[in-house]
């Protein structure tokens, strides 16, 4: 699949629920939001028909997102499924990890390549606040969990927060020193949910692991470690290495290669536009046959680029479109 700026489109992010059982400041409201009923989520068996047919199209990598995809029954039904599609090469799974522990083994029975956990804080108090009453550590208990598993990628995801964010990047990177587990710093991207008085640039998180560690060097291979926009660095001593994504400050979308299918079933081109295309009904209306030039003509009209310096993202909840 090829959009119309040459772009190869072969990287899928599928969020399977709306749900989760956090409530992180920067992702919804604490309220909450409303959910979806399960009418109107996608079944596996139609996720499994959007991907076989996007598979004879170009599709190789697959990320299952939520809202929490391990609060969705037996998620893992999915990524068996999955694994068994004739052209698709990894299937990975992003997760907050409070039900890592209890569910390791089942994901990685049915075929997992790679689990990204969302961690912004080693510290107790700090975390429950940002989650709105999570308890890191289960998150902690489901990263030994996973880790148990050579043959799994981990990696963790980290957005800085608070006036402490200093030791905050100092304490996450210690887990790539001490595991083979890849620690990754993400930018505040604008949503309706503030932030951006918070960002961190990639280059102050790097002077920051500098003064402490010491020299990074930055890691030349293509896609060392996935197949998202991620620049990973190695530092002297460290299992891991250390990855930034800045969509902000070190806008990627010359690179992009994803799209996203949302758990009503809309495909959605880009993280920050709303404009998405409505594949849940030409299933449900039997024209399964259509899917292919559907797909192939909206990933053509994909968007050159987001807007994220001007505008916020288009959605009321990051979420319901799994991020």
């Amino acid at each position: 699949m090829k959009d119309n700026y040459g772009r190869k489109i072969d990287y899928l992010r599928i969020s399977i629920t709306d749900r989760c059982n956090l409530r992180c400041t920067y992702c919804m409201p604490e309220e909450g939001i409303t959910c979806m009923s399960h009418d109107e989520i996608l079944t596996y068996e139609e996720i499994e028909i959007i991907c076989r047919m996007m598979a004879k199209i170009g599709l190789k990598h697959v990320k299952i997102t939520g809202g929490e995809p391990l609060v969705r029954k037996e998620c893992w039904r999915l990524i068996e499924k999955l694994k068994q599609v004739p052209g698709i090469e990894t299937v990975t799974l992003t997760t907050n990890g409070i039900l890592l522990e209890e569910m390791a083994e089942r994901l990685v029975q049915a075929g997992v390549d790679g689990v990204n956990i969302s961690i912004d804080t080693l510290n107790k108090d700090a975390y429950a606040a940002i989650t709105r009453g999570g308890n890191i550590d289960q998150v902690l208990k489901g990263l030994e969990a996973i880790c148990t598993y050579p043959q799994v990628t981990v990696k963790i995801n980290c957005v800085l927060n608070g006036e402490d964010w200093k030791e905050t990047a100092v304490s996450m990177a210690q887990i790539a020193r001490t595991k083979s587990v890849h620690v990754r710093f993400i930018e505040y991207m604008p949503t309706v949910f503030g932030g951006e008085e918070q960002r961190r640039t990639q280059e102050q998180v790097k002077e920051v692991l500098e003064e402490v560690f010491g020299k990074m060097k930055e890691c030349k291979e293509e896609r060392p470690l996935g197949f998202g926009p991620s620049d990973y660095y190695q530092l002297d001593g460290f299992q891991g290495k250390i990855g930034f994504i800045s969509a902000v400050s070190h806008k990627f979308c010359e690179n992009c290669n994803r799209i996203r299918l949302t758990a009503d079933g809309k495909l959605r081109l880009c993280l920050q536009s709303a404009d998405m295309v409505d594949l849940k009904t030409l299933i449900r209306q039997g024209r399964k046959l259509e899917l292919a030039a559907v797909i192939q003509n909206a990933v053509r009209h994909k968007p050159k680029e987001h807007h994220f310096e001007t505008k916020e993202i288009e959605t009321k909840s990051m979420s319901q479109i799994g991020g």
